[in-house]
């Protein structure tokens, strides 16, 4: 019991920071604050993590890096969408990457991919078409996040080849701070010195909680459950983002919204046995979390 609650914690925490970050990037420019959200992830885990980067030697460090720049990527394509639609439907479709990671195994990778999968896909691209143009969302907003979400779902295939094989804490920090320096590049031409509750706020929250001690509860629960459980439990994250959407964002989505997220869900559920080895193993999150 205890494993699941901190796995669900780390959910509801993926799913809070859709409302705060999208509230800091309207007083605080995006690209520096992704920048130094990764900033606080990197120094978090510098201390605990530093001797160990050299253990991972040059091909783990290069793994490292690159999944640091997927990461990267995935976020700013997820932060600009959310940016333009709604904290409820940034959620969803973000889970999308749970449905879309067993088809870029399959394309790249040739993996098995089963029927629930393909059903899986039909019902979350109908639940993404529902959603579309509801009060609060946007068609250019949902593709950006939909994007993210293919980059992430890219970026846990990296972590499922090469990160088993290297010490977590001195991967993830080679993750981490990679990212930080693609995003600190983009970040220069509208660096600001960040001010008020709101941002440092959300800076704190995302860059400890949702980014670098995320991972650690992660990785101590994954050793004391099923990878199936651990997947099944992730699903939780969207409906997080919109329980705290309606809550907090004011997200009202309408009869059809609520009904395509439904429908988004359902494939995602569908899809997720056939991801849970792959998103067990060694998932990030995501997404905004």
């Amino acid at each position: 019991m205890p494993v699941l609650l901190a796995l669900v914690a780390v959910t509801a925490v993926w799913g809070v920071t859709f409302v705060q970050v999208k509230d800091a990037v309207e007083l605080y420019p995006l690209f520096p604050f992704l920048a130094l959200r990764f900033g606080i992830a990197t120094l978090t885990l510098v201390f605990p993590g530093a001797a160990r980067v050299r253990g991972l030697g040059r091909a783990g460090a290069a793994a490292a890096a690159l999944a640091g720049v997927l990461l990267a990527g995935g976020y700013a394509l997820q932060t600009l969408g959310l940016e333009r639609t709604s904290v409820s439907n940034a959620g969803f479709v973000t889970g999308m990457y749970v449905v879309l990671t067993p088809l870029l195994g399959l394309v790249l990778f040739r993996l098995r991919v089963g029927a629930s999968v393909w059903l899986g896909v039909v019902l979350a691209t109908a639940g993404l078409a529902m959603i579309a143009g509801v009060p609060g969302g946007s068609s250019t907003g949902d593709l950006l996040v939909l994007g993210g979400a293919a980059v992430y779902s890219l970026q846990i295939l990296l972590m499922e080849r090469y990160a088993p094989r290297y010490d977590p804490l001195g991967f993830t920090l080679v993750e981490m701070t990679a990212a930080f320096a693609v995003l600190a590049v983009a970040a220069a031409p509208s660096a600001a010195v960040p001010h008020g509750a709101t941002v440092w706020g959300a800076l704190l929250v995302t860059g400890v909680f949702a980014s670098a001690l995320a991972f650690l509860v992660q990785t101590w629960a994954q050793r004391r459950t099923s990878a199936n459980r651990t997947a099944l439990v992730f699903t939780l994250e969207p409906v997080w983002a919109a329980l705290f959407g309606f809550t907090l964002a004011g997200d009202r989505l309408g009869a059809l919204g609520w009904a395509g997220c439904a429908v988004i869900m359902a494939g995602i559920v569908l899809a997720e046995p056939a991801a849970a080895n792959l998103l067990a193993r060694r998932v990030r999150r995501p997404r905004t979390a």
